[in-house]
Order: C-alpha cells, then structure tokens, then sequence
C-alpha cells in the first residue's frame, strides 16, 4: 500500500511502504560530511571524506563503511529468544541492483539478517524519525537520526557526527529483557586495505562525560589525505565493547558477530593496534536492560569522524600553495622522502580539523554537549515546523535544509565556505561556489549569515581581478584564480543584490564599506562588457545559468541588471557616495524603461535576439561566410541565429532580478504591471499539471508522465528556436520556488502554492528522495531557493542596518498565526492574532531589536510605526494595535 500522508496538525510527513525505497537525509556538520539514514531506518552513503559517496549503498566509498543495531530478545520458559537487524524491509529494488547500486553480498554486508516487519519514516529535518514494529518481537523500536543544526551556531552546527537516538518501549503484558546492540565497521582504512589501521576503547574512566565505545585510527602520514580518525560513542551508559571484530576473511567478520549476538555471548575485547589488524573488521557497543510493561529506555548513540587533509583542488592555486605552512619532518610516515626540512602539505583542510583534535575529541565533546545540542537542536525544529503555514510549504523548506548538511558544502580551516553546485556518486559537481547557481539560495544568509558573508568575500576579493572580471567558479583552496573564462552575467550582477542583502541582514556598515569599492569594480566591469553604451540592455552576448550565452537583451538577465543598479544605487547613498548613487540610479531608470518598452510584449518579458552591430562580432563573422555547401549547423545558424536562445518564449527565470529586489528590499523603477502580468504568463503557459504529452529530449528524469511541473520555458506565441538554450523543455525545482515565492509576493498565494505542492509531490520517498532535489547532481543548491516561501508567505523581512521589522501574513484566515524566523543577532517566533492585533515576537536564541515596525494586515496598506522593543529569550517583544 502507498503511503506517503502529511498530518496537517504537527506538519509531519510521513512515509511508508513503498515510498521509503528512496530516502536518504543527509547527517552530518555543515563542510563536514555526512552519512545518510535511509528509509528504513539503515545508514548508508558514508561522505565523511571531504568527498562526495553518494551511491545509495550501505557501504558508502567502496572500503565496507556500514553501520547497523542489533536487538537481541532473551528468551523465557514461554517465548524463545529473538534477535532482529533495526531496520525495516529491505525494498526489493535494492535486491538486484535495479539502478539502486545496493548489492550489500559484495562486500559481505548485513542485509540478510532478520528484520523488523514494518517500518515508516517522519520527515521532520533536522530530525529522521523511523518507527520499527513487527508483530512477533515484543518491543518497539524508534530511531531518531540528527545533527546538530542552530541557526547562526557553525561550530556545533558543523559537527563531523552523527547522532542516533534509539529508543526501545515494551508494548507486551510482560518483563522483557533485552541486548542492544550497535555495530560500527572501521572507517579510517586507507585505499581499502585493513593493515595499518587500529582500533581501542574509549572509557568513562576520566573522560568528561559517562559513556563508553571505540575509537578508529589509521598509521598513514599525518599530512596524508588518507590519514583520519573514527569513533562510536554510547553516551550516558557503561555499555559492553568490542573494540575490534573477528579478522578473517570472506564474510567472517559478520559471520562471528551475528553468532554472538543472537546466542547472547557477545565477547568484550580492547582493540588492536595498527600493527596487528589484518582482515575487515569494526567495533561495536553493547547495552541490556529489562523493561516492565509499558516501560521504555532510550540509547543515545554518536558516530564522529575526523579526516583532516584534502588533496582537491581547482582554479589557480599558485600563491596558496607557496604560502602553505610546511609539516615537520617528525610528522612524515614510514617511506617519506620528502627532505631533511619539510614535508608535503594537503592543499586544504576543514574547519573542523581547527575545533577538535581527532575523532575521539569529537565524540566527547558531543557526548558531553548532548542535551544542550538536542534541546537547541529541538527547539529550532520545532519552531519552524509549528509555523501556521501550508504544510508542503514547511516540508519544501525543511527538507532541503539538508543540502548545507550533504557533502555539497564544504568548508576550509579559515571558516570560508566553499560549495559545488551539487553531488555526482563519487565527485562533486559543478566546482567553485558557482554564483549563478547560489544566487537561488536562500537558507544560508538567514540561517547562518556569516558563512554566506565568506561566499561575498570569495567573489569580491578573491575572484576578481583588477578590471572587474569575476571567475564565477572560485578556486579551492582559497586564492586568486584563473580568469581564462567568459564571467557570468547573472552571477555576477546578482553577487550586488546579494552584497546588499547580506549588509541588511548583518546591519555591518565597516563590513559593506570595504567591499564596496570592489563591488563598483565588478559593476562597472560588468556596464562596460554587456552594455558598454549605456542604453540600459545588455545587448553583448552574456553567459549564464543554462551554461550557454544569451544574445542581446533578455528579460532574466536584463531584471538582474536593474536589481544590481539599483541595489548599487541605494549602497552609495547610505554610504555616502551620492556621485556613484545618482549614477546607478540614472542607469537603473534607462534599464527598467528599456525592459518595459523593448521586451515586454504585452504577456511578459521576453528575449531580443541581436547578433549585429556588436562589438562583438563573432557570431556575424562565422556566418558571413556561410554558403550551401557549409554544414547544417552554420546554415541554420545563418537563418536563425545563434544556437540556444529564448526568443519570443515566456522564461520561468523571466523577471528573476524582479523576485531578488522584492525579497531583498531593494526598490526597482521596473513597471509592476509588467512584472505582474509576466509572473500569471509564466503560471499560465508553463506550468504543467499533467506531463504526459510533453516533450523533452535533455533531462527529463526530473519530471515526467503524469507528473506536474513548472518548465522552464514555452513559447505561447509561437517562434521556438530549432535549437532553444540547453534545458528549455526541463523542471527545475529551484526555478520552481523562485517563481513560486515571486507569486506569493504578488499576491498569487493559489498559484504559487500550486507550484510547491507540485515540486514536493514529485518527490514522494518512491520515485525520488524528499531529501535531494537533484539537477545536476544530488543535494543541488538551486533547491535552496526554498526558504524565500517562509518570507514571502509571513512577509517577514528584518534589516539589521535600520533595526526594521516588516510582516505581513499571505496566508491563512485563522486567528492565530505563526512563523519561524531567523536574523544575524537572533532566531525565534513570530505570531500575529487576527482578532485582537497583536504581534509576538519570541526569541529563542540571540536578540532582536526594533525600531520600527511595517506591518501590513489583510488588504488593508502598510503601517509604519515606531516601536522602540528588543526581543530575547524569556521576554518577547509585544504590539497591539491601539
């Protein structure tokens, strides 16, 4: 039976039957890596090397990482004993590899031991919650899977763990006494070979919180990327260990493990060192009780890893790596030859390698931090799942919070982020913090705005050369890199909207006054190569998010510039540069009415193609020659123009600058009917409730049959280019919520809903994982265009420059209303009754100070009023209307 329900009370989603096929939330530290708990409640794709291990199997990188509960029953005179794998039905698709790569036999895994009859899985994130049951085991069993994820906390926010909270109730009319049991293989073997790795426990005795389990470690040279740690942790209990299994050979290990066990012999042991482990093994922990009827016991598990070197690199590192510090000869490994001085260094290594020695460190520090991370954890969790809002709205937003925990993001010693654009099975994809892609993401600079501040940095300083050229794929590690590529026209005016949103979410003017200059170097940069006569277009060819060149003004491109111009403007003014602000804005009115008299035809913004009289020419060279002898490609070039543009289409992304300005609080002289008329256009010819007749001949996997969608591009009025820019005929989630938030501004809330009820019921655990809108690759960024619908549906918009506060509720008529809500200085509530006008704000962690309040109710206009208030915890901030 399928089942794939949402209950409207709590906002839970829940999944069961077939739709657990699918699943996998990523756990893990944001930079750090991550393992996956699949629907069944199994772990799986084991990211915790600084790479991406996204294979949908149980031993994630192709060394046997696995991870798994047992749960012995003892028998009694009545029942005979029982032992049970904590994990629901394995779904027949993983059987045979049917494009689910899961053949655990291969490596000897533990898919076949006996499992629990039925599971489900709650999609609360940051938390995974399953539920086992089977009808012949008296005990029931929940998993809770977790990371620590606090708003504006990086540090415990990017833990290298994972958290598994086992709770076990007896729901029999008896005493049932029971073993539980966790089993860990070890994580730190280098290149899959078994030798030179150990293995020891960690005790209570000393250590700083009660506990016990082992540690993993491996003898490779400490600069070597191989070299790492490993650990699992019972926290709060002395449980049983055995810090190293069976060393044999086949499926030996697992063979004597399973025979242990389920005779209830489990055998303790303290490990071995490097030196003396050959054969696949692992380490495990140990826990029994007896539990009366009714009662019920809860065991806290840690799994944390620590491999601090990473050998990636990309872009021009030149000057990075002359400036990496050299290791000492001592700390070189057997066979080094590198010198009597130095020895080779890794060309970065992740923020967490900073925080925590080893492993070990790691999971005491959790252990000892566990309650608090919980609580903190739970807290934000619930409050924004308690949000009075849509609950496919809430899921949407929820759900790809997981991509900052997936091995998209990483992050390099010195706090800076860098990201891909999404995950291949074993590479990431799209390298360099791409600044098209990360123009649609939204939950970072809320939630922990100073990491998303590091990515400004990146373009601005790091990216930019002397003329203004930004590479819009940053090098890793940090430094200059090669400017030897077109720039991104979207990226780049779309990197000036965000400099401003981050300075009115950070409210550090010292901050936005340094990068100011470099921000006028890239938009001067940009006049000069797309518009270099000033006539408000971007008529030279300007590459973009669909990896191709648009020629001649465009209306995605084209409202980009007028938000950039704009945002450029009112930074100048505040900042005191009244010249520079007259400048941009004269610029940004001459780019708006060009929009509005030159591309708007009427239904919406759409593309003037033009190839001649250029500067750049190209395009008119290469077909000015072309005869009919030349291939077809120059002859229909030569009658259609270049390759891959849009035309006379209705893009998804047509008016996207319009949406950045909107939700940034930037103000555009874009005509607003225009922007309204071309927003029901896109709702009206590209959304899709039934795909069956569609064609699309690129991706289509991302949508299809009777699927719905949003695409990225029609073409109402006829004059489709034979060949139309690459991915025209796809859906894309992250263009999807983009769309979805920009109608929800306007006030199309039914529209706009529709759209996000569509995207999230694609992803329904059976054909795709909620957790992974993928596009090009997993866990892709794009999708994190999300978190704009908590905004755009409360109105809720906080500037930390004026000390601000504008709401404004969309949705709903009932009397209370509530939302989740995340600032720089602090995170919280927000609610508003109806009846009485009253506005709450609570903070949860942090402060929010107000000045002023815009607050907008119903239909009726905005208010502006003064309301001197700081919200902490413990003492909200309250406005009644008098």
């Amino acid at each position: 039976m399928t089942t794939n329900t949402t209950d409207a009370v709590s906002q839970r989603r829940i999944f069961s039957g077939p739709n657990l096929l699918q699943i996998a939330m990523p756990m893990g530290g944001i930079g750090a890596g991550s393992i996956c708990l699949n629907g069944h409640g199994g772990l799986q794709d084991f990211a915790i090397r600084n790479r991406p291990a996204v294979t949908a199997l149980p031993d994630g990188h192709g060394t046997g990482d696995t991870g798994f509960g047992l749960l012995h029953i003892k028998g009694t005179d009545s029942r005979p004993s029982i032992t049970k794998l904590l994990e629901g039905p394995l779904p027949v698709e993983k059987i045979y590899d049917q494009g689910l790569q899961a053949q655990g036999y291969r490596h000897g895994g533990h898919e076949g031991f006996p499992r629990f009859a039925d599971s489900t899985f709650e999609a609360r994130y940051p938390f995974g919650i399953v539920r086992l049951k089977d009808p012949g085991v008296p005990l029931d069993v929940t998993i809770t899977g977790w990371n620590p994820f606090i708003p504006r906390d990086d540090v415990a926010s990017g833990m290298p763990a994972v958290f598994l909270d086992y709770k076990i109730e007896n729901q029999s009319q008896e005493a049932v006494s029971f073993e539980f049991s966790f089993h860990l293989s070890h994580l730190c073997v280098p290149g899959g070979k078994w030798k030179g790795s150990g293995s020891a426990v960690i005790g209570a005795s000393g250590e700083t919180s009660e506990g016990g389990g082992v540690a993993f470690g491996n003898a490779e040279p400490s600069h070597s990327e191989n070299f790492g740690t490993a650990a699992l942790y019972a926290v709060g209990a002395a449980p049983r260990v055995k810090a190293t299994w069976f060393r044999g050979g086949w499926f030996d290990s697992l063979s004597v493990l399973w025979r242990e066990v389920s005779s209830g012999q489990f055998r303790e042991n303290n490990g071995v060192g490097a030196e003396e482990l050959d054969g696949r093994t692992g380490g495990s922990v140990l826990l029994e009780r007896t539990l009366a009827p009714g009662e019920s016991v809860t065991y806290p598990l840690i799994i944390a890893w620590h491999f601090p070197n990473s050998d990636q690199h990309y872009g021009d590192i030149s000057k990075t790596a002359a400036a990496a510090s050299a290791l000492p000869m001592a700390d070189c490994g057997p066979g080094c030859d590198c010198g009597p001085e130095v020895a080779p260094t890794p060309a970065w290594r992740p923020f967490y390698a900073k925080q925590w020695e080893d492993a070990r460190a790691v999971a005491l520090s959790a252990a000892a931090e566990y309650e608090t991370l919980r609580s903190r954890t739970l807290a934000f969790a619930e409050a924004l799942h308690g949000a009075t809002l849509p609950p496919e709205v809430i899921d949407a937003v929820a759900s790809n919070l997981a991509i900052l925990k997936s091995p998209t993001v990483l992050r390099q010693e010195n706090g800076n982020v860098w990201a891909w654009e999404g995950c291949f099975t074993q590479s990431g994809c799209c390298h360099g913090s791409c600044t098209h892609v990360w123009n649609y993401a939204q939950a970072l600079p809320h939630l922990f705005p100073a990491l998303e501040r590091t990515l400004r940095e990146q373009e601005l300083l790091r990216s930019m050369d002397e003329a203004g050229h930004i590479q819009f794929r940053a090098a890793l590690p940090d430094g200059p890199t090669r400017h030897d590529h077109h720039a991104a026209a979207d990226g780049q005016f779309g990197g000036i909207l965000k400099l401003y949103r981050d300075w009115q979410i950070s409210g550090d003017r010292a901050w936005v006054e340094r990068l100011y200059p470099h921000a006028k170097r890239s938009l001067d940069y940009c006049i000069q190569t797309w518009d270099p006569d000033r006539k408000g277009g971007l008529f030279e060819p300007h590459h973009n998010t669909y990896d191709i060149e648009f020629w001649g003004p465009d209306g995605m491109c084209g409202s980009i510039y007028v938000g950039a111009l704009s945002a450029m403007a009112a930074m100048a003014a505040e900042l005191g540069h009244a010249a520079d602000s007259a400048e941009y804005g004269a610029l940004a009115e001459k780019a708006a009415a060009y929009m509005d008299a030159e591309l708007f035809n009427g239904d919406y913004y759409q593309q003037k193609i033009q190839w001649e009289g250029l500067r750049d020419t190209s395009f008119a060279d290469r077909v000015a020659g072309v005869t009919d002898v030349s291939s077809e490609v120059l002859q229909l070039q030569k009658s259609e123009g270049p390759k891959y543009q849009y035309g006379s289409g209705c893009l998804s992304d047509g008016i996207i600058g319009g949406w950045m300005a909107k939700i940034y609080g930037v103000d555009t002289p874009l005509a607003q009917e225009n922007i309204q008329a071309t927003l029901k256009a896109i709702f009206t010819h590209n959304y899709k409730a039934d795909l069956f007749d569609h064609a699309c001949l690129q991706r289509p996997g991302y949508a299809l049959g009777h699927e719905p969608g949003l695409l990225l591009c029609s073409w109402p009025r006829g004059g489709k280019p034979t060949l139309p820019f690459v991915y025209s005929d796809e859906v894309w989630t992250g263009i999807e919520y983009q769309v979805a938030s920009h109608l929800i501004e306007e006030g199309f809330v039914d529209e706009g809903l529709t759209i996000v009820k569509a995207a999230r019921a694609r992803y329904d655990g059976h054909v795709r994982n909620p957790f992974n809108e993928y596009e090009c690759g997993s866990y892709y960024a794009r999708a994190m265009a999300s978190y704009a619908l908590l905004a755009s549906l409360s109105g809720f918009r906080y500037s930390a420059a004026t000390r601000t506060l504008w709401f404004g509720p969309k949705w709903g008529e009932d009397e209370e209303f509530s939302t989740f809500f995340s600032a720089a200085d602090g995170f919280g509530t927000i609610q508003l009754n109806r009846q009485t006008q009253t506005l709450t704000v609570e903070v949860i962690e942090g402060r929010l100070p107000i000045e002023k309040l815009v607050l907008t109710l119903g239909e009726g206009p905005a208010q502006e009023i003064a309301w001197n208030a700081v919200a902490v915890p413990g003492q909200p901030a309250v406005w009644t209307q008098q």
